[in-house]
């Protein structure tokens, strides 16, 4: 299946007067190298038959768009059309047609799939490292896990009088600051951040699901024996975490047992460690707070897990664009 031609500019491209508004999002091709990217997803169509697609690369700026401005797929499609600082973000021309609403949807799920998304925030963020943006020498791993309520999370009956909450999702029960059991009836995100917020791997389950349950998964530590100091709270203290980061690099939070409370050392760790493990709680509130990522907004764990995905991958983007900009920003004071 060939690709349409997007790019070339028409008549109605050379009247738009530039604005600096239209280039917000500009920074973003010089952190990232979208012709890596291309190439992963050059496979994504492989029949021969049938009508020019729109070019992969272009879909997946889309869902970026999309993840950054928390927009559903209808609204995202009106505003691609209406917006110039998106169409120039996604190089579509003036005089091209936009994609619609099932097509955006029919291309996340094939991302989600063929299991392109967990490889694309890889590549992402080597390229975040390769700008010197991500610092991977002695970084740190800060680990933690947030619930997010299913998109129909009370028991109510349908019209066949089944039950119609999420089936794929599960109850988690934790104790509020204040002391208080609260229930949410959803799914967790579990991830891995740096120093800086960057999500470094990620994970998505039930709610019900333990959070020690996807430690080794968020660190593969199997696929590497030395994997830097992890900060977490004391959900995944327990032996075998212990014996597989040993002492140097263990930063987990010391937990009390019956008759055996934490003594004055191990309270004095937990506040230092605290103080780095925040950030992880920070990024959860960033995600939740500025894309949504607090509700489902779909049924069925790999829905919101390909949904979660995009949210990470476009808020390192975000992050390493702002960090680019005050780097060019403190270069060009230097040499004034």
């Amino acid at each position: 299946m060939s690709w349409k031609n997007t790019k070339q500019n028409s008549f109605a491209d050379s009247l738009v007067v530039e604005h600096k508004s239209l280039s917000e999002l500009d920074d973003v091709h010089n952190i990232i190298n979208w012709n890596e990217i291309e190439q992963t997803l050059s496979n994504l169509y492989s029949s021969v038959r049938g009508a020019p697609s729109y070019p992969p690369l272009m879909m997946f700026k889309i869902l970026i768009l999309q993840a950054w401005y928390g927009l559903s797929d209808e609204a995202l499609e009106k505003q691609i059309a209406r917006d110039l600082m998106f169409r120039r973000f996604i190089d579509l021309s003036l005089s091209e047609s936009v994609p619609d609403h099932s097509s955006i949807w029919h291309f996340r799920q094939l991302l989600n799939t063929e299991k392109l998304l967990e490889p694309l925030l890889e590549q992402i963020n080597t390229h975040l490292e390769q700008n010197s943006i991500i610092v991977s020498l002695g970084s740190i791993n800060i680990i933690d896990a947030t619930v997010i309520e299913a998109k129909q999370c009370r028991k109510r009956k349908g019209k066949n009088g089944n039950n119609t909450q999420d089936k794929e999702a599960g109850y988690n029960v934790k104790t509020a600051a204040d002391g208080k059991k609260k229930t949410t009836y959803g799914f967790k995100m579990h991830a891995n951040t740096d120093e800086d917020g960057f999500v470094k791997k990620m994970t998505y389950t039930p709610g019900n699901v333990h959070d020690s349950k996807e430690f080794d998964k968020l660190l593969d530590i199997s696929k590497s024996k030395t994997c830097g100091q992890v900060f977490a709270d004391s959900a995944y203290a327990n032996k075998n975490n212990n014996e597989k980061l040993g002492k140097e690099n263990n930063k987990i939070l010391h937990r009390a047992y019956r008759n055996k409370p934490l003594t004055k050392e191990q309270k004095q760790e937990n506040k230092q460690r605290s103080s780095i493990r925040y950030i992880v709680e920070r990024t959860f509130g960033l995600l939740k707070l500025h894309h949504g990522l607090g509700k489902a907004r779909y049924l069925g764990l790999e829905r919101n897990k390909a949904r979660a995905q995009l949210i990470a991958i476009s808020h390192n983007l975000k992050t390493g664009m702002n960090i680019f900009k005050r780097m060019r920003n403190l270069r060009d004071c230097c040499i004034q």
